[in-house]
């Protein structure tokens, strides 16, 4: 997170000048900054703009890395996997041979422990979520018959995640984020001391919104929970693993592997972690699987048995005879990353630039994933994002990143440099930046 509580030196023209920090400003100063302000935004809204920073989608020509995939299958093709099964037919209903080692190596577990399913991770999460529900967890009491079922949330974190619990009524917890990870003594002893939790949501490897890596302590932590509920179980959704946006090992974070420490720490059925190639190939055209201990994969099979006759197994077979293996997603992944890098050095350059040394902001510089966190003065957040949509930017909702869309100090924003072209998100960031300052210097003013 960059602090921005130094004050910075610029060059305007032959001057050097320092940022001086709202805060530190008169009030004349600061009517004079509106003043200043408000023509910028006039004059931005004079433009008549129609960008769109308000989720994390790929961009048009990272989707165009993967259409050689579109010709991989044809007609004359051999449609069988690797053990004979026709992939246009009935049949292996948990996955084909090879698609479950090709998501085994991007989850970094023995194909053993992996069930691939169909295009959305977040379809097999609702789903879980529902089955323990209607019918419980591995033989204990369905959800549906508990007076009270809690869910950890560490915050900001994923709004679609919350919509799910929030959906089927269960309590949310905030639990704060720090960069090592979720704050794991207050994880520890809700887990420990209260059965009614039955989960927590994780993005452990470059977490949205933030970019966050959880540490290799959290990950251990994590292992070595000791839960009140039998039924609680970690809902590991590691969607961004090989989303670097640099090449180099040493500008990557590295994630310690969470169902090897559990099986070490004797909790072997307590995680559930997804993954699919949404962000790699092409989303709502992807695979998806769950990673998890031999009893919770039949446990999920019981249930899939009833649910399916069978997942995609001929976009399975694409995928595959597409990128063939781990060394195949990798240098894939290098092409995406060469795509959203100057992206994201673009928009924290405007951020640091424009605001550095201000004291009105703080920013995470994540090293992958698909998001830049913002977080502004308190009860700004949601003023923010409102003047950046009338002047034609359109953001992810002030409170997304908290269950119930509710900031509790509503200064969080989340920022998605994925989907714009270039210059409109150099637009955009302009836009942005000029709203934190006047929205900044009208709560200084109101004080």
């Amino acid at each position: 997170m960059n602090s921005n509580e130094e004050h910075l030196p610029v060059q305007i023209g032959t001057r050097r000048i320092i940022m001086q920090k709202y805060s530190e400003m008169t009030r004349e100063q600061l009517l004079v900054l509106k003043k200043e302000l408000e023509q910028q935004y006039a004059d931005i809204k004079a433009q008549g703009l129609a960008l769109d920073m308000s989720r994390g989608k790929p961009a048009a020509d990272q989707l165009d890395l993967s259409m050689e995939m579109m010709d991989v299958l044809r007609s004359d093709t051999d449609l069988k996997c690797e053990t004979g099964v026709d992939c246009r037919n009935y049949g292996v209903i948990d996955g084909i041979p090879e698609a479950k080692r090709l998501l085994g190596e991007i989850s970094e577990v023995d194909p053993e422990h992996i069930i691939i399913y169909g295009n959305s991770s977040l379809n097999v999460m609702f789903d879980t979520v529902a089955r323990s529900f209607t019918h419980g967890v591995m033989g204990n009491t369905p959800w549906c018959k508990l007076d009270k079922v809690k869910f950890l949330c560490p915050v900001p974190g994923y709004d679609r995640h919350f919509k799910v619990t929030e959906f089927f009524g269960i309590e949310m917890i905030n639990i704060p984020m720090s960069p090592e990870g979720p704050d794991m003594d207050l994880v520890e002893k809700y887990v420990s001391e209260d059965p009614a939790v039955k989960g927590i949501w994780c993005v452990p490897k470059y977490s949205n919104p933030q970019g966050y890596t959880y540490s290799e302590e959290t990950v251990k932590r994590f292992a070595a929970l000791k839960p009140a509920a039998p039924d609680f179980r970690i809902y590991w959704d590691n969607a961004y693993s090989v989303h670097h946006l640099y090449d180099e090992p040493e500008k990557q974070d590295f994630l310690l592997e969470i169902l090897e420490e559990c099986a070490k720490a004797g909790n072997p059925d307590m995680v559930y972690k997804f993954t699919s190639t949404s962000k790699i190939s092409f989303p709502g055209s992807g695979i998806a699987a769950v990673a998890a201990s031999k009893a919770n994969l039949d446990d999920f099979r019981k249930y899939m048995t009833v649910q399916t006759i069978g997942h995609d197994k001929l976009n399975q077979l694409r995928h595959v005879r597409f990128f063939k293996n781990l060394d195949g997603i990798h240098a894939h992944m290098s092409k995406h990353a060469s795509i959203l890098r100057p992206k994201f050095e673009m928009v924290e350059n405007t951020l640091e630039k424009e605001l550095g040394g201000l004291g009105i902001g703080e920013w995470t510089n994540p090293k992958g994933g698909y998001f830049i966190s913002f977080d502004a003065m308190e009860g700004c957040a949601k003023k923010i994002v409102a003047m950046a949509k009338e002047a034609g930017v359109v953001m992810t909702g002030a409170g997304a990143t908290y269950p119930y869309g509710k900031d509790p100090k509503d200064s969080n924003i989340r920022i998605a440099p994925s989907f714009p072209p270039t210059d409109e998100l150099e637009k955009a960031a302009q836009v942005f930046v000029t709203c934190v300052k006047l929205a900044s210097v009208e709560k200084l003013l109101a004080q």
